[in-house]
């Protein structure tokens, strides 16, 4: 285990300049998380995995570093994990079957593994898979919850089976509202509250929507939800259902509390088109699609450089999968901006990768900033959007550094 302390002593004698481009400390996340987590930060390594940022052991919540979002997909040993309960069986495949039902169901019946493998059109997509509460350790002041920092979340290619053609088999009847979800794992006390989701039948329908058991050409790692998840491009990953084992046609609002109170926006705040209105109370609505945002990949704050330099910045944008038209890059606090190459297209539901040429052509601080638009006309924020539990953080990333 590398603690934070034992990385900043590590690293005090080094002069950072040119190629480096991180700050010592920048591995734990920025200086705006909660001063305690990041006096007591370290990296661990859960089996299967690269290290990661504990964020918390029980259940397990480990941050991806973000030097992994170079690469346009995050690669499966370097994913980051997220649990609400503790209770995490490993499944057998052999053993493992998915339960299809409902009081809306027409039908009943259960796929074990190689069925949905083999019964069903295997379809991949491209897509961003990102914890709700990214970047909550950046709110000011700070809200409860996990204190993520830019690295709750990665994009893939997941391989499946669309969930309408598994919906089809079980012939939901005209009042199919919802389709619930459940998954193996569970609270280690009987108190707590399992994690139950559900998504709306029109996003159930919805054909990039899939029970995926393939991530980036392999199959599912152990803490991303082996054997099979659900896919839901483009929304938040709270209904990303890992290690699924049933799903439910249901006439009615899933009730339970991940879905209320647990995962909600008040109402009005935020530029969401995709809404689920059969949850939705007058004070709030469940938090649905990601916004449009971005973040610098290769740069930290705090790095010194040598003037004259030279140098590619990198990063990534995304939104909630209406795709990204433009990122703009400004080096002198947003008093100017300056248009950002874009990498390839890989799809709407992908971050999309950009790179800017910088020169520093004379000694000063500079403080940069990246401002992603997207194809609807929605861009990031200049101030944050304050909600009781620290969601859509899209604020503009900051990030000083001294030329000298």
């Amino acid at each position: 285990m590398l603690s934070r302390r034992r990385f900043m002593q590590s690293a005090a004698g080094l002069l950072l300049a040119p190629p480096v481009l991180q700050a010592r400390d920048a591995a734990f996340g920025p200086d705006e998380l909660p001063q305690g987590f990041l006096d007591t930060a370290s990296m661990e390594t859960l089996p299967g995995k690269f290290p990661l940022v504990r964020k918390s052991f029980r259940p397990p919540n480990f941050e991806t570093p973000v030097h992994y979002f170079q690469e346009a997909f995050t690669p499966n040993q370097a994913f980051f994990v997220r649990y609400h309960v503790a209770d995490i069986p490993h499944v057998d495949a052999a053993a493992w079957k998915l339960a299809v039902g409902g009081d809306a169901a027409g039908k009943s019946f259960g796929l074990t593994l190689e069925e949905l493998k083999t019964q069903f059109e295997a379809v991949e997509v491209n897509a961003l898979c990102m914890c709700s509460g990214n970047r909550r350790g950046l709110f000011a002041p700070h809200v409860a919850g996990v204190q993520w920092g830019h690295g709750a979340m990665g994009n893939a290619r997941w391989k499946g089976a669309r969930l309408k053609d598994i919906l089809a088999q079980a012939q939901p009847g005209k009042a199919a509202l919802e389709i619930g979800l459940n998954g193996a794992d569970a609270a280690v006390i009987d108190k707590g509250p399992d994690y139950i989701k559900s998504v709306p039948m029109w996003k159930a329908l919805d054909e990039n929507t899939l029970i995926a058991y393939e991530m980036n050409g392999e199959p599912l790692p152990h803490w991303n939800g082996f054997p099979a998840r659900l896919i839901v491009p483009g929304w938040t990953a709270t209904y990303w259902m890992k290690h699924l084992t049933s799903i439910n046609v249901s006439g009615k609002p899933v009730e339970g509390f991940w879905m209320k109170p647990g995962y909600r926006i008040p109402k009005g705040k935020f530029p969401i088109v995709d809404r689920f209105v059969s949850q939705d109370t007058d004070a709030n609505t469940p938090i649905t699609e990601m916004v449009v945002n971005s973040m610098f990949t290769n740069i930290q704050e705090g790095v010194k450089f040598n003037e004259g330099t030279t140098m590619d910045a990198r990063g990534v944008a995304w939104d909630g999968g209406y795709g990204i038209a433009g990122v703009d890059v400004s080096i002198d606090g947003g008093q100017s901006w300056r248009r950002a190459e874009l990498g390839t297209d890989l799809g709407r539901f992908s971050w999309r990768q950009w790179r800017f040429r910088l020169a520093f052509d004379k000694p000063g601080e500079y403080l940069l900033m990246a401002r992603a638009t997207n194809r609807v006309g929605a861009t990031q924020t200049m101030e944050l959007i304050a909600n009781p539990a620290g969601y859509h953080h899209n604020v503009i990333q900051r990030i000083k550094i001294d030329v000298s």
